[in-house]
């Protein structure tokens, strides 16, 4: 039985003690609304002492033409054995910028082999690095890829023990909204 929770996808920042810059992570969280996440974005980010803030969010319900649905564990007979949801962070270069910038996607694949498959398409992957500062080339994946990751695998232990995510193909394509802009975590 389907549930009226959604999964979100976090861009967190923050200012840990100590640092000269702000920092930036991704959270991912399973609730009926964005607000019902902080106590697991404050549990998963102690280092930051909930002086944290969102920069952006999306409540991820498509993706590669399927649509993303939340049971509840104890419901589902057994784990669909795919697709599944990845969340990949590539990192690049460009010339004379001192930064390393990251592109975000999220994809659907039978595996992680499928889901690099699909990032090596991406504008990003294609423009960002040059010769002598590719992006940091990982010898697991063969790719540029700072991390990869099966979603249901990082999601806070007490709802991933709680809701599974499947995937089923999509009856009609709709695109989910990106919410952008500085926002304190009082005042969702």
């Amino acid at each position: 039985m389907e549930t009226s929770h959604k999964l979100f996808m976090v861009l967190l920042g923050c200012k840990p003690p100590g640092r000269n810059t702000e920092q930036h992570d991704v959270f991912f969280g399973i609730g009926e609304n964005l607000q019902q996440l902080i106590p697991d974005i404050i549990s998963f980010w102690p280092e930051a002492k909930s002086k944290i803030h969102l920069d952006a969010w999306c409540e991820l319900s498509q993706v590669n033409g399927y649509e993303i649905k939340i049971y509840p564990r104890q419901q589902m007979p057994a784990e669909p054995a795919s697709p599944k949801l990845f969340f990949i962070n590539l990192g690049g270069y460009k010339a004379d910028e001192f930064e390393e910038f990251h592109y975000k996607i999220v994809v659907v694949g039978n595996d992680k082999g499928e889901a690099i498959s699909q990032a090596k398409k991406t504008a990003f992957y294609r423009h960002t690095g040059f010769a002598g500062a590719n992006s940091h080339v990982d010898d697991k994946y063969g790719i540029d890829v700072d991390d990869l990751y099966e979603i249901g695998d990082i999601l806070p232990p007490a709802i991933k023990n709680k809701f599974t995510i499947i995937l089923l193909p999509a009856t009609e394509i709709k695109k989910d909204q990106v919410h952008l802009g500085y926002m304190k975590l009082d005042k969702l």
